[in-house]
């Protein structure tokens, strides 16, 4: 059993606490929004972004950070992306040596170009840094429906040990070592989703989307294997795993926003309709600085980054990927 604090009360933070406290651990779950903490405590049911789920009486419901990081074994940052470095910053002073902190947010910051984890790290001295990820819906964890996740850290005991702490018979956990590759798929997968989603919005087909998908994880391969991350991690579940559900769940916010962008909305008036932080707008101006920086081709995210910032067209932009110049699949292929 684990002292477990969870920083963050949306969907997967709320969805995670239920799992947790399912696992036999003592979960205590913070957020700076005190309505949110009482909604939580009266009605034990996140009303707004986890409708449904009811959640165990153990859980414990705090706005005190202090209370919820104090003697804490493991401490889950379950923020937004773009709030991981603020909420970092609130963290500091009050954590032990060697914390672990394992981050399930998804992105990459703008300003500066760094994972999650970097961010963590840059802001937090001395503390063991994880990530869990991968085609992992809150809305399915919170109602126990089978789900596979990544568990990346630095060590094999730290992998391990967090492991054991979310696997049961409906959470599956694998370990690996290549947290940079864990958080690109991650995050990258966020814009490629956006794309489908305007493809969907277009009335688009199948045929479409599965070409987003292919030619989507190749964009995302090339780019994290060109900045270091492992081409294995890439085709696996935090790679083209979590890739597939974005792109073809009616769960993802990353797809719906994009649907409404294809139907004519703008940028904003879909993230407004969608109620939620949608990841993918935050991490595509990053991604493609690192192509250029890394100076890899990425089209289709190159085309979500006109349509979200420069006023093109969704089918002007869906346009000009079909009619680019003529490429070979797999460059690496040799002609008998």
């Amino acid at each position: 059993m684990a002292e477990i604090g969870i920083i963050g009360a949306g969907s997967w933070g709320t969805a995670l606490s239920a799992l947790l406290c399912g696992n036999g651990h003592h979960v205590m779950v913070w957020s700076i929004v005190k309505e949110e903490i009482e909604m939580l405590q009266r009605e034990r049911e996140h009303k707004d972004k986890l409708p449904g789920v009811k959640l165990p009486p153990e859980i414990v419901f705090t706005v005190d950070l202090e209370e919820c990081t104090a003697h804490k074994d493991i401490l889950i940052l379950a923020v937004p992306s773009p709030y991981v470095r603020s909420t970092a910053k609130l963290l500091k002073g009050k954590l032990k040596e060697g914390q672990i902190i394992v981050n399930v947010a998804k992105g990459i910051e703008e300003a500066t170009l760094k994972t999650l984890s970097e961010i963590i790290k840059e802001e937090l001295k001395d503390v063991n840094v994880a990530v869990l990820s991968g085609p992992s819906h809150a809305e399915e964890v919170g109602r126990g429906i089978p789900t596979t996740c990544v568990v990346g850290a630095e060590t094999k005991k730290t992998a391990e040990y967090l492991q054991n702490i979310f696997m049961n018979q409906v959470f599956r956990v694998y370990t690996s070592p290549d947290i940079l590759g864990i958080e690109l798929g991650g995050a990258l997968k966020n814009v490629i989703a956006l794309a489908a989603g305007i493809a969907d919005g277009l009335g688009c087909g199948d045929n479409t989307k599965a070409a987003l998908i292919t030619r989507g994880i190749a964009e995302i391969t090339r780019l994290g294997t060109a900045m270091g991350g492992k081409s294995e991690t890439f085709s696996g579940l935090t790679g083209i795993g979590d890739l597939i559900v974005t792109c073809a769940s009616l769960h993802s916010r990353n797809r719906k926003a994009g649907m409404l962008i294809g139907k004519g909305y703008g940028m904003e008036e879909a993230m407004k309709e969608v109620k939620m932080i949608v990841e993918g707008v935050y991490s595509a101006k990053a991604a493609m600085s690192l192509a250029e920086k890394h100076q890899v081709e990425i089209p289709i995210i190159e085309q979500v980054n006109k349509v979200l910032f420069e006023g093109k067209s969704a089918k002007e932009a869906m346009n000009d990927l079909m009619i680019r110049d003529k490429k070979i699949e797999h460059s690496d292929l040799p002609w008998e």
